[in-house]
């Protein structure tokens, strides 16, 4: 059991998910807003033994160093690598603290979400239809940039409704072919589809101003990522041609200027956020706290 546990931030917990958090440790402390920098985390955190947070706040050398008590740090948030996580685990590991994250808590959300915009978009539903009439995703050329959990969904929504999905990863996926879905590299990708969808991890970035030449003129690009995928320059000289962009936060478009441009949607929401993503996130918190405990 922990001596104290503490949430330094709103951390998306179910209140019954909260109420097992105390099965764990002899303290609890939730604190219910964000803190503002290191001194504010440090104190937050004191002599607590064991630490949660959200994807809003960092710990990083300089808060592990002035908290020495510290044996377990509980991202409740994505966990993909330790380059893309904003705790600093490399040095969390070289002073034994455990540091575990989560996964796959709300796809589901960010799936509905770039199915409601396109269509949308595409059907002319409170626009102008982007093509000039209404049109289906029937026979849409789709790119998909990262076929992970969520790019593989999202490829599997858009095939539902009769799309050509093509896609580019590290490596190719046997499984994705099995569908139908074509191996690509980046650029032949953005040559030829009419949408993409960016899905990688948190600051990892791959369009450059040569990829948006590739992209080209009259395209559709979402980013379902936590930051951009792209230069900004780069994509900001894009936007500027009768292209459009659609993100779900300010986070995933890039700086808040960009909010204005009329050829941008963002709806300034995480959309993964629904009521199941946050029972799922909850349940995957606390399996990690049980198998740090063997349990």
């Amino acid at each position: 059991m922990f001596r104290k546990l503490v949430a330094i931030e709103p951390v998306s917990l179910i209140p019954s998910a909260e109420e097992e958090l105390h099965s764990y440790a002899e303290e609890v402390v939730m604190y219910r807003d964000i803190p503002v920098g290191d001194d504010e985390i440090a104190a937050r955190i004191g002599d607590a033994d064991a630490v949660l947070l959200s994807y809003t706040s960092q710990i990083g050398r300089a808060v592990m160093e002035r908290c020495a008590d510290i044996k377990y740090i509980g991202m409740c948030c994505s966990l993909y690598s330790p380059e893309s996580a904003n705790v600093d685990i490399r040095f969390a590991s070289g002073r034994g603290i455990a540091v575990t994250g989560i996964r796959d808590y709300g796809d589901e959300g960010v799936v509905e979400y770039v199915v409601s915009e396109l269509v949308r978009c595409l059907h002319g539903f409170g626009q102008e239809p982007w093509d000039g009439m209404a049109r289906e995703l029937t026979g849409m050329k789709v790119g998909v940039v990262g076929l992970g959990k969520s790019g593989g969904m999202i490829a599997d929504a858009m095939r539902f409704f009769g799309a050509d999905i093509a896609y580019f990863a590290r490596s190719e996926k046997p499984a994705a072919a099995a569908k139908g879905y074509r191996f690509l590299p980046l650029d032949k990708l953005l040559r030829q589809s009419e949408v993409v969808f960016c899905c990688l991890n948190k600051n990892t970035v791959l369009l450059h101003e040569e990829e948006f030449k590739q992209l080209g003129n009259r395209k559709i690009l979402f980013n379902t990522g936590l930051s951009p995928a792209w230069d900004e320059p780069a994509f900001a000289e894009w936007l500027d041609g009768d292209n459009l962009c659609f993100c779900d936060t300010v986070g995933a478009l890039g700086g808040e200027y960009l909010l204005s441009h009329p050829h941008v949607r963002c709806m300034q929401v995480s959309t993964g956020r629904t009521r199941q993503a946050f029972d799922r996130l909850s349940e995957k918190v606390l399996a990690n706290i049980r198998e740090y405990f063997g349990k």
